[in-house]
């Protein structure tokens, strides 16, 4: 049973970890490249990226739903009732889309501006943001496609998708940041340009998987019962995203205010927490599709000993790839042709999220799939809520900004939110209350 079990598991969870160290890895080329170009330019990409980081985490809230739906539906059989659930997705990904469009087409300036004061870093970033605006709907439809596939036992399709894609953003990088032939080099506007045609190649191919493999019957229409049941699960989510990704943009604002040394620090840092934590995401998503039929058919023991299972792989790994990462850190930050400080202070801060990269997997896991599965994504709102607004940002605040602590500093202590967010994601855990079947 436990082999079965794991054997499961590792079929959803290796290749959405794959991809999710795939997508990572677009943020690892742009920051090796570009960080040829300066520190300046370094920095530029990570305030351009913040808009995109803010979005990822909506669509990812809208993901996170459309799994939650899929899953328990296809457990239980209804195909017509996950074939809705997919129309509605899809509606309220492209809304989020467009808003987040908009914004970057009409003030990329303004945005830049809020992360750094900078005025050469804010420029360029704000050429950035202008050009990546045509990214999110092929995103954010893509990312609802790929969550059928997983559901439907066809998690590859999006694996060896993302594995082109990035190919092809190594490739468009290394043409448009230093030019080739004809082509003049353009620098970070050249990495923007990147990834929006790799982007357009990962909804081309996803579009066409899903084709090959599932019926999309486009339908948004639900009865009022069920849309309401679709907003209390939705929105808890979407606004738990948002506010989430609004509080560690604030934290952007507290490093770009310490110094861009400090930013283009942390900036190097990124994608490789992204790396790492993409790594274990698989299980995350693991645990809301086998845990979401579980839940679906009514079996809730066994979706509790799953979860205890899950949350006990992630803890393995975890602990691994942090001893790794230690290892491994001053190799990384030796690649970037940046100021000796630059690189010290990446190193520090890898060295910090190391020691909190244990807790924040078990997070993924419990909050981000076990909960949520269950449809109780107001449970985890509150939580992350009170984890970033009560404990994360006024500490960054404190350190950062009244005593101006050095930033591994800062960031260890912020990060102590994860640590408050676990003992009540596990409290809640363990008394089952986030147990429930869609209707």
């Amino acid at each position: 049973m436990e082999r079965s079990f794991f054997m499961r598991a590792m079929r959803i969870s290796v290749p959405v970890a794959l991809q999710a160290m795939l997508q990572s890895s677009f943020s690892i080329v742009d920051q090796m490249m570009v960080g040829r170009l300066g520190t300046a330019q370094i920095a530029a990409v990570e305030v351009g990226a913040k808009p995109g980081f803010v979005f990822a985490f909506v669509s990812g809230a809208v993901a996170t739903v459309t799994g939650i739906m899929v899953s328990q539906y296809l457990g239980r059989g209804e195909d017509d009732a996950a074939a809705g659930s997919m129309s509605i997705n899809l509606c309220a990904m492209a809304l989020a889309a467009a808003v987040t469009s908009l914004m970057c087409l009409l003030m990329p300036g303004g945005l830049a501006r809020l992360f750094t004061a900078d005025a050469a870093v804010a420029g360029e970033a704000a050429g950035y943001i202008r050009l990546t605006a045509m990214i999110f709907p092929l995103s954010g439809a893509a990312s609802v496609l790929a969550v059928e596939l997983r559901c439907r036992d066809h998690a590859r399709y999006p694996l060896y998708i993302s594995a082109l894609s990035v190919l092809v953003n190594t490739a468009m990088n290394r043409v448009l940041i230093f030019g080739l032939g004809p082509v003049p080099a353009l620098g970070v506007r050249g990495a923007a340009l990147a990834s929006v045609a790799s982007q357009a190649v990962n909804f081309g191919l996803m579009a066409a998987a899903y084709r090959r493999v599932c019926v999309l019957r486009f339908d948004p229409r639900i009865g009022k019962a069920a849309f309401r049941q679709y907003l209390v699960m939705l929105l808890p989510i979407v606004l738990n995203e948002f506010l989430w990704t609004v509080g560690q943009s604030v934290n952007t604002v507290i490093y770009g205010h310490m110094g861009t040394a400090e930013l283009a620090g942390m900036a190097l840092t990124g994608p490789v927490q992204g790396l790492l934590i993409g790594a274990l995401s698989g299980l995350s998503q693991a645990a809301g599709i086998l845990i979401g039929q579980r839940l679906g058919r009514g079996e809730y023991d066994d979706a509790y000993r799953e979860s205890l299972r899950l949350c006990a792989y992630g803890l393995a790994g975890s602990l691994a790839l942090s001893a790794l990462l230690l290892l491994l850190r001053d190799v990384y930050t030796g690649f970037f042709n940046v100021e000796p400080e630059v690189r010290a202070i990446g190193s520090r801060l890898l060295a910090v999220f190391a020691a909190l990269a244990p807790v924040k997997v078990q997070n993924m896991i419990l909050g981000g799939g076990v909960i949520r599965s269950g449809g109780k994504t107001r449970y985890i709102m509150v939580i992350d809520m009170m984890g970033t607004w009560l404990v994360g940002v006024p500490l960054g605040l404190l350190t950062g900004v009244v005593w101006r602590l050095p930033i591994a500093w800062v960031y260890f202590i912020l990060s102590q939110e994860e640590l408050f967010r676990l003992i009540l994601t596990a409290r809640m855990f363990v008394s089952r209350k986030w147990m429930d079947t869609l209707e």
